[in-house]
């Protein structure tokens, strides 16, 4: 449904994007992930129509953005939750998009309700705080029943139990065949979310693939009953492994496989789980050494 292909920017002389190429499917949550001034809001700057690209592609459903004839209906868009006229209602903003989308008006309702927003729909968007903001953002990117959604940083200024029922949410958008690509710093909520991943740094693509896949490269930390036969299983099926704090072992494949492994043996764990630092040190390992320049502060075109 998205597919960014060789996708390049370059300002002042300097290459931001630097060729990227990723897709993403109907039913699935890719996680964007990256450090600052790694290139993730420009590339998805170019993708929503915002930025034009030196080269390369980035379409929905095979269309680039600025040629789908009712954008909103086939992609909903949350870049910025700041980006919204202050002294209007959050009915109001919504009101006035879904007028543009031809979508009926009962649906205004029915999205604030759905992102917590009723009782404060009357209120000007001024007097928002942050979560609230984030939460009108996503019902305006929701409001044309879209199939696509690309949303960045979405739960900046949510509290816990906001980012749970954003979660819910997203996963549950998925799960009817939606399409989501999710760029966020909260690395812990893109690993219990996200199925596929892809980080950027230095404007290029170093990582890509489905989450256990590449989790997997950084290992998982397992603890049986009886550890010297869990060894002997694991090394019997061609895995070596390495002696962890606690009688744990760690061992470099997924979680699955040593599981069914370990179910095969009869052998009882105790704990299964992702190495220490799981997505954070796949993170820094890939990305922790690269300078970490200002992407937000290139300038910005207008179509």
């Amino acid at each position: 449904m998205i597919d960014v292909s060789e996708l390049t920017k370059q300002y002042g002389g300097r290459t931001v994007v630097d060729r990227v190429s990723f897709d993403c499917a109907p039913g699935t949550i890719t996680g964007f992930l990256g450090p600052n001034g790694a290139g993730k809001s420009t590339t998805l700057r170019m993708l929503c129509g915002l930025t034009n690209a030196a080269s390369g592609t980035a379409t929905i459903g095979g269309t680039p953005y600025r040629r789908l004839a009712n954008p909103g209906r086939e992609i909903g868009v949350l870049l910025d939750a700041s980006a919204q006229h202050s002294g209007r209602t959050g009915r109001e903003v919504l009101t006035l998009s879904a007028g543009i989308l031809q979508m009926p008006r009962q649906r205004v309702g029915q999205l604030l309700e759905l992102v917590g927003l009723r009782d404060a729909g009357g209120q000007r968007v001024g007097g928002y705080s942050l979560g609230m903001r984030q939460r009108l953002g996503l019902a305006h990117a929701l409001l044309g029943d879209p199939r696509v959604l690309v949303l960045d940083e979405p739960a900046n200024g949510l509290d816990p139990a906001g980012i749970f029922w954003l979660r819910g949410l997203l996963r549950e958008f998925a799960d009817r065949g939606g399409t989501v690509l999710l760029s966020s710093h909260l690395l812990r909520e893109v690993e219990a979310l996200a199925d596929q991943l892809v980080v950027i740094g230095d404007g290029q693509v170093v990582a890509r693939g489905g989450r256990d896949e590449l989790l997997a490269a950084a290992g998982v930390r397992v603890r049986a009953r009886d550890r010297q036969a869990l060894r002997r299983t694991l090394a019997g099926a061609g895995l070596p492994t390495q002696e962890l704090e606690g009688g744990a072992l760690l061992v470099h494949t997924a979680a699955e496989t040593v599981g069914e492994l370990a179910a095969q043996a009869g052998l009882v764990l105790l704990e299964l789980r992702a190495a220490d630092g799981g997505l954070e040190q796949l993170f820094l390992s890939l990305t922790g050494d690269r300078p970490t320049t200002t992407d937000q502060a290139q300038p910005r075109e207008h179509p």
